[in-house]
């Protein structure tokens, strides 16, 4: 990934934060987006543990002005997009005749609607240079569904496993890959939990799917990774 530009959404913490790292790491240079200044802290962090080659913005993924900005942003920066990670998301779980209209809305406009357009955002740099990578951090829920309060959450999953499926076809012969990662349970703070919970030692790290994410993004340009899906041995998980 040496000098290679990577914009990853949702990274002021969890798996978008240890993505920054991997992907540091292994040479990128980072537009970092979070919706919260907090975002700063990462780009301070990142910039401490000698990744100087980061840029931080605070934006909405909800909003196409502000997404279109901080892809135009990058472009001035660094000239190029490699790759995007679209990892931006919240966790909504509640009986589906608890859930307003409201949160019904806002669910898919920051799970969905986020995903498509720094997707869009995107695609006229990568069709330019002909190549790029759109990958996108879905769920194992993108592929099966659970039994009670998950009915909004199952249904945003779902539909970006099917936009991105589509994407990849109508994007391969602009030489863009596209792709999904579909971890199970994983110790982040999602849906209002704490990280590092006692009940959650055994689950999988941000870390791990950061790793994963990186895989696939560093795969040689010639072969696509299509979806990965991980989970902890833990769980109890039907094969998709």
């Amino acid at each position: 990934m040496n000098n290679e530009t990577v914009v990853i959404t949702g990274a002021s913490r969890g798996i978008g934060r240890a993505a920054a790292f991997h992907f540091a790491k292994a040479g990128a240079n980072l537009t970092i987006i979070g919706s919260s200044e907090e975002i700063h802290e990462t780009k301070k962090a990142l910039e401490e543990a000698g990744f100087p080659n980061v840029v931080a913005l605070t934006r909405d993924v909800t909003i196409e002005g502000e997404m279109e900005q901080a892809i135009h942003s990058t472009i001035n920066t660094y000239g190029r997009i490699d790759v995007l990670i679209n990892n931006a998301g919240v966790g909504k779980f509640q009986a589906i005749e608890d859930v307003t209209l409201e949160e019904w809305k806002k669910t898919f406009e920051i799970n969905v609607q986020g995903v498509f357009l720094a997707t869009k955002s995107v695609l006229p740099q990568m069709k330019k240079q002909k190549s790029g990578t759109i990958l996108t951090v879905a769920s194992d829920v993108s592929r099966y569904t659970i039994p009670e309060n998950g009915a909004l959450y199952t249904s945003t999953k779902y539909a970006v496993q099917g936009f991105m499926g589509s994407i990849s076809q109508e994007l391969k012969p602009f030489g863009i890959r596209v792709g999904t990662i579909n971890p199970g349970m994983t110790d982040t703070y999602f849906a209002g939990s704490r990280q590092g919970e006692e009940k959650k030692k055994d689950w999988l790290k941000a870390d791990d799917v950061a790793a994963g994410l990186l895989h696939m993004a560093s795969a040689p340009k010639h072969m696509q990774i299509d979806e990965m899906h991980i989970h902890p041995m833990v769980q109890d998980y039907p094969r998709p």
